[in-house]
């Protein structure tokens, strides 16, 4: 029985993802990607003990707009222990066509974006990236659209899933916040 047990630790240990284990990074922030702009590797671990927002996003979409609002709640609580991260994606009416360089410029140039950002990637579908099947698997919930939100506690639980018509400043969203960020990392 205790040799059973023994194994099934050392199986588990050598499954999970090397990071996590030495940052103790949760399962929902163990993943690595490029940022935006340069193209630099990226571990998500670093925003660990962090309230997350995680959004898909895209230049020509009717929610576009919702940049103004996102950089808006960034600047409000970045100081605070609060972080939105940018997922470009071209899944949903091809409306992210463009290049890295030319989103990053985008969002920089048209709403002054300074959250993360990370490189263009599928967020729904076989194709989507890691983290966003993660996000999919603990909500039971998949993008719709473009801007669609996950919010993500300190402790790295997927807290809850926002529809692209929830914009950023709802009150909805701005007191969940509010109540993550009162809580220890």
């Amino acid at each position: 029985m205790a040799l059973t047990a023994l194994l099934l630790m050392v199986l588990m240990w050598s499954f999970w993802p090397k990071e996590a284990v030495a940052m103790n990074c949760s399962k929902t922030l163990s993943h690595t990607f490029l940022r935006l702009q340069d193209e630099a590797p990226q571990n998500l671990c670093q925003y660990q003990g962090k309230v997350v927002l995680i959004v898909n996003t895209a230049s020509y979409c009717g929610f576009t707009s919702q940049y103004d609002g996102l950089e808006k709640l960034y600047s409000q609580y970045k100081d605070k222990g609060f972080v939105i991260l940018g997922f470009p994606s071209n899944d949903f009416g091809k409306q992210e066509p463009g290049s890295n360089k030319e989103i990053a410029d985008f969002c920089h140039n048209t709403y002054g974006v300074k959250f993360p950002m990370f490189a263009k990637s599928s967020v729904t579908g076989p194709d989507a990236n890691p983290l966003f099947k993660h996000l999919i698997e603990q909500t039971g919930t998949k993008p719709r659209w473009n801007f669609y939100k996950y919010l993500v506690d300190r402790q790295g639980n997927v807290i809850e899933a926002y529809s692209s018509m929830t914009s950023p400043s709802s009150k909805k969203i701005v007191a969940q916040i509010e109540k993550l960020l009162q809580e220890k990392p």
